[in-house]
C-alpha cells in the first residue's frame, strides 16, 4: 500500500493581506459609502478697526466615497481523495482561500493609491492623483533608477510641505524585493551610523527615515515600466469593509462522493482620502 506525507504544506504565496493593518478602515453598508467629510483649510482675518461687520467665510467642504468589490473563491475536496490522503486537507484549504481573499483586499488598496477617486455630494465627481504628487523616475540622478536615499528624501519633503503630521501619523512605503535590493546598496541604509542595529546581519531593512517598509510583489508599473511604489500616511488611504472575510465548510448533498465545499468570501474597498498625503516614487527595475 502506498501511503502519503501526513503534512500538507502551502504552496510560496502571499498569505493574507499586508496592506490592511496600514490604512484606515471601516465598516459599511448600502451601495456606496463616505469614510469621511472633508473641511478645507482657512484663514482667519486680521482686525484693523473696532466692531467691524463680521465677514463669513466660505469653508471648502468636500466628501470622498468609497465602492465595494464581491470577492469569493471556493473548491471541492472529494471523499476519496480524503481517504487516499490519510490527513484531512480542509484546514489547508481553507488556509488557501483565506490567503487568496487577503491578496485580493491588498489588489483593491494597490490601484487606489494613484487611481481616480469619488468625490462630491453623492460621488459624482473623478478626482485624479496630481502630478505634483510624483517624483520623477531620474530623481537625483542622470538616468532612470531604483529606489534611493534621493526620492525617499523627496517624498518626505514633499509629505512635510504639505503639513502632514509625520509624529502622529505613520508613514508607510510597499516595496518589491527588487527595490529592497536597491536600498541594500545605499551606504546610509545599511550603515550603523543611520541606524540603531546593523541590517546586514538581520538581511532585511524594516524601516528608514521614518518609513515602515512593506513587502509585497503585487505593486503595479506604469506604462514604462516603472515600477509605482507609494509613500504615504495612514490617514491618506482608506478600506471599507462590507463582508469581512468569511469561511464555510459545508457538504454537498447534490455531488457524487458526498464532497466538502470550501467557500470563502467578502465584501470590501478602497479609496484615496487625501491626495497630499500619498507620494508616487516610481522605481526602474532594469
Amino acid at each position: 500500500m502506498q501511503q502519503y506525507s501526513t503534512n500538507v504544506q502551502l504552496l510560496l504565496q502571499q498569505r493574507g493581506s499586508r496592506l490592511r493593518s496600514t490604512v484606515r478602515e471601516g465598516a459599511h453598508v448600502g451601495e456606496q459609502a463616505s469614510p469621511v467629510d472633508q473641511i478645507g483649510s482657512v484663514a482667519a482675518l486680521k482686525r484693523s478697526t473696532r466692531y467691524p461687520d463680521l465677514t463669513p467665510q466660505d469653508t471648502p467642504a468636500d466628501r470622498r466615497w468609497v465602492f465595494p468589490a464581491d470577492y469569493d473563491w471556493n473548491d471541492l475536496i472529494d471523499n476519496i481523495d480524503k481517504l487516499r490522503m490519510i490527513v484531512d486537507p480542509q484546514s489547508a484549504y481553507v488556509q488557501n482561500g483565506v490567503a487568496a481573499m487577503g491578496r485580493a483586499m491588498d489588489n483593491e488598496i494597490i490601484p487606489a493609491f494613484f487611481g481616480t477617486a469619488k468625490t462630491g455630494k453623492a460621488g459624482g465627481t473623478s478626482t485624479t492623483f496630481p502630478a505634483a504628487q510624483q517624483i520623477s523616475v531620474s530623481f537625483g540622478a542622470a538616468g532612470a533608477v531604483g529606489l534611493t536615499i534621493a526620492k525617499l528624501r523627496e517624498a518626505k519633503r514633499l509629505l512635510l510641505a504639505a503639513e502632514v503630521d509625520i509624529d502622529n501619523d505613520p508613514l508607510f512605503l510597499p516595496i518589491t524585493a527588487k527595490q529592497h535590493d536597491n536600498l541594500l546598496g545605499e551606504a546610509q541604509t545599511i550603515s550603523l551610523d543611520y541606524n540603531t542595529k546593523p541590517v546586514l546581519v538581520e538581511g532585511k531593512i524594516t524601516a528608514f527615515m521614518g518609513f515602515n517598509f512593506v513587502h509585497t510583489e503585487l505593486l503595479v508599473t506604469n506604462g514604462s515600466g516603472y515600477r509605482r511604489c507609494p509613500a504615504y500616511a495612514k490617514s491618506g488611504m482608506y478600506l471599507g469593509v462590507w463582508n469581512d472575510i468569511r469561511t464555510d465548510v459545508s457538504q454537498r448533498k447534490d455531488k457524487a462522493g458526498l464532497p466538502w465545499q470550501v467557500y470563502v468570501y467578502g465584501t470590501f474597498g478602497a479609496t484615496r482620502l487625501e491626495e497630499k498625503k500619498i507620494v508616487e516614487i516610481p522605481c526602474s527595475e532594469a
